[in-house]
């Protein structure tokens, strides 16, 4: 059983009043990191990417679908994944869908991202029950250009990555057995969120983040943070159909 207070409703509000000052200073923080993020230059993007897509291939500026934002998750799916993408990643596109005629609406559309060739992508989609415009950067530079993937040089000059490799802790390497492909190739791909906007028939960079950000995490871990229960502390994702308990 877990440890907690009980107390009394009135203690309860007075507790209760005390958190809702942090979370409006909180709230004051975020708008003023919103309003920095929007004030961030474009940058053009020069260079001409073709990408693969169900649809055949498409240029990084046919991906706006007429729109002039575009918004993209870059899932971790590299073309040494032999059994699909990170869980987590799955997890985060699982409640991508259901904003997709909202964002539409707002002039934004909403694709993700992944290195492993378009038919593994489709077929992870369809297994998924994905509808959302699922992209290959296969093939390509653009995943390394905007810093979506490491190259295996890269990979090795980034300490953080050469210490998991060599000392995985229990968790990562159940996350290795779950992708299908070892460490020091699974962790080369960069879970992120890209943004571009067109203008005048240019494409502009203006955006990245990546993990760990909060913003770069399964949606309903937002909801989990308002239950009572803490979650434990060691990352652990599954996919929708492979929990061990269902």
């Amino acid at each position: 059983m877990s440890e907690h207070r009980i107390a009394s409703r009135e203690e309860w509000q007075t507790a209760r009043n005390e958190l809702a000052k942090l979370e409006a200073e909180q709230a004051e923080r975020d708008q003023e990191i919103q309003r920095k993020r929007r004030e961030l230059p474009w940058v053009p993007v020069e260079k001409e990417y073709e990408l693969d897509t169900d649809e055949g291939k498409k240029t990084l500026a046919e991906l706006f679908d007429g729109r002039s934002q575009l918004l993209a998750y870059n899932v971790m799916f590299g073309p040494d994944y032999t059994l699909g993408a990170c869980p987590g990643c799955t997890s985060l596109a699982d409640g991508l869908d259901g904003s997709l005629v909202h964002l539409n609406h707002a002039d934004v559309t909403l694709v993700c991202f992944s290195r492993a060739p378009i038919e593994r992508l489709t077929a992870y989609k369809e297994r998924m029950g994905w509808q959302f415009p699922y992209v290959s950067t296969y093939d390509s530079d653009f995943a390394f250009d905007f810093g979506l993937a490491l190259t295996e040089d890269q990979a090795q000059q980034v300490p953080q990555i050469t210490q998991m490799v060599e000392n995985p802790p229990g968790w990562l390497q159940e996350w290795s057995g779950q992708i299908g492909a070892e460490l020091k190739d699974g962790l080369r791909e960069n879970p992120s969120w890209i943004a571009f906007a067109r203008e005048n028939g240019t494409v502009y960079h203006t955006y990245t983040v990546s993990a760990p950000d909060p913003f770069v995490a399964p949606y309903f871990t937002f909801l989990l943070e308002r239950t009572p229960k803490a979650q434990p502390s060691e990352p652990r994702s599954w996919r929708k159909d492979e929990y061990p308990d269902s």
